[in-house]
């Protein structure tokens, strides 16, 4: 059974609409079921960066630790839903705990790889994935080696950052497009080709079409569809075990809008779970 865990956190996004994702965690929220779920309480104050590169990082720590606590003792699959993509840190680390040699497939538009040093907003939610393989902030980073880079697969990214280019190439990262994603077959085909005993797999939204979904707050062009979306995700759960999954990003105009929208979101959270 899927646990699901909600935390509305928007202090890891660099977006001028990142207060909206309290209402998009909140507006999911309201659909899942009570009973597996349970929505953490996230501090609404800006925080600091503590002499770090890393905006509001006083804030995202506390976070961290709240989502630590949650889930701590969790031995079924655990569905994350943000909030910015920040969320994942923690959930990804805690799979990792459970399964050594985790895959990770981070499906979003961007790939969040860029360290304190090279992000041009110093938002933390473009540099999680970085993070997840230790190359973040010393006190704010997995432990460098839990997450090997070649068991690491960005699917659906079209917004890359020079820094970020360099990494993939440096790192052995794999990549897949979203017209290779378009192939159901392929994510897991790349994730079987690991090695992985296990998989987190994490969704920003705006790896979506813009047409897809309205409340995305980083738009980008010729993204993937939801149906081709959940078709990958839903070959790689029958190939690789799912240890747990992220979903983030959702910023919708109001609550009142999210209407339009929930009906997508609640397909891949149907794939995840």
């Amino acid at each position: 059974m899927t646990r699901y865990l909600v935390v509305p956190q928007w202090q890891g996004s660099p977006s001028s609409r990142a207060m909206q994702l309290i209402d998009g965690a909140q507006a999911i929220a309201g659909d899942l079921p009570r009973s597996a779920t349970t929505i953490l309480d996230v501090p609404m104050e800006a925080g600091e960066s503590l002499g770090t590169g890393i905006h509001r990082l006083s804030a995202l720590q506390h976070t961290r630790e709240v989502v630590d606590a949650a889930l701590d003792g969790q031995t079924e699959p655990v569905l994350t839903v943000g909030g910015d993509c920040g969320v994942a840190l923690a959930p990804i680390a805690h799979a990792a705990r459970r399964v050594p040699g985790l895959a990770v497939v981070w499906i979003d538009a961007h790939p969040d790889l860029n360290t304190p040093e090279t992000s041009p907003s110093g938002a933390f939610s473009g540099m999680v994935l970085r993070a997840v393989l230790g190359d973040g902030d010393p006190g704010f980073s997995i432990e460098r080696g839990v997450i090997e880079p070649g068991r690491v697969i960005v699917a659906a990214a079209r917004s890359f950052d020079d820094a970020e280019l360099d990494a993939v190439g440096s790192l052995g990262i794999t990549t897949i497009s979203v017209e290779a994603l378009r192939d159901p077959e392929a994510l897991a085909t790349a994730v079987r080709e690991t090695g992985a005993e296990g998989v987190f797999v994490h969704v920003d939204v705006d790896a979506l079409d813009p047409a897809e979904l309205a409340g995305n707050a980083h738009p980008e062009p010729f993204g993937v569809t939801v149906g081709e979306l959940t078709a990958a995700i839903g070959r790689l759960r029958a190939a690789v075990p799912l240890v747990g999954s992220s979903l983030a990003g959702y910023s919708p105009a109001s609550l009142s809008a999210a209407d339009d929208d929930l009906g997508a979101i609640l397909r891949i959270i149907g794939a995840l779970a």
